[in-house]
């Protein structure tokens, strides 16, 4: 749901709308047995106009490491909900102020099989924004601020996949990242439903760098071993 009555600016009006009902594809529909997680899409107005809130995990863990993320992770017991949790997550990874963030709505459940944790996105405002920078020493190497002009930029986009051959979907370079996987497929849907996306070339397609492969590898034996 949204909220009419939030102060915010017209260019999020059609993302407001459109992305509470947003497709889920099949690869991504919800297991009923994952555990429960969310992320922060948070919109704010910085230098260079309009931009969202990305986070860098450290290449040192044991998860997920090196990869471009939205701020987020598992709801906890204590955590009333999707929303507190995202918020939360937000604070304690990059020192985004909760009290400075208007929530503009969530979006449908996103299920990431290799994790086996079903996704809330909730997308935010940043009315008063704060400053920003890892939150945890070890866990976060990056916070930006990218605009959403860059991330719509033709020469800033792109097709990757694994070695082997296997396409793995969209990605982005922007801000010395690449961003792919899950991250990258939930924010090209948020451009969509914000109406700022623009023509891009959908055949050029790229190699995962080796680095990138080799972690993502780690991450998978990782949660292999868990359900061991």
């Amino acid at each position: 749901m949204t909220d009419a009555t939030l102060d915010c600016p017209a260019w999020l009006d059609r993302f407001r709308t459109e992305a509470p009902r947003l497709p889920v594809p099949p690869v991504f529909r919800p297991a009923p047995a994952a555990r429960a997680a969310a992320v922060l899409i948070l919109f704010g107005d910085g230098p260079a106009g309009p931009d969202v809130l990305l986070t860098e995990r450290a290449a040192t863990l044991n998860k997920h490491a090196g990869q471009p993320a939205f701020p987020g992770g598992r709801i906890d017991p204590g955590d009333d909900g999707p929303v507190a949790a995202a918020l939360r997550e937000a604070w304690e990874e990059a020192g985004v102020e909760p009290s400075g963030v208007d929530v503009l709505c969530t979006l449908p459940e996103l299920y990431l099989s290799h994790s086996e944790h079903r996704v809330t996105p909730v997308a935010g405002w940043w009315r008063e924004p704060s400053e920003v920078a890892p939150g945890h020493p070890g866990e976060v190497a990056t916070v930006a601020r990218v605009p959403i002009s860059e991330l719509v930029d033709p020469a800033n986009r792109l097709m990757v996949r694994h070695p082997s051959g296997i396409r793995v979907g969209p990605a982005f370079h922007v801000r010395d990242m690449l961003v792919w996987g899950f991250t990258a497929a939930l924010l090209t849907q948020v451009l969509g439903a914000g109406g700022w996306e623009r023509p891009w070339d959908t055949s050029r397609v790229e190699d995962l760098p080796e680095d990138v492969v080799t972690l993502a590898a780690r991450d998978r034996a990782v949660d292999a071993a868990a359900r061991d």
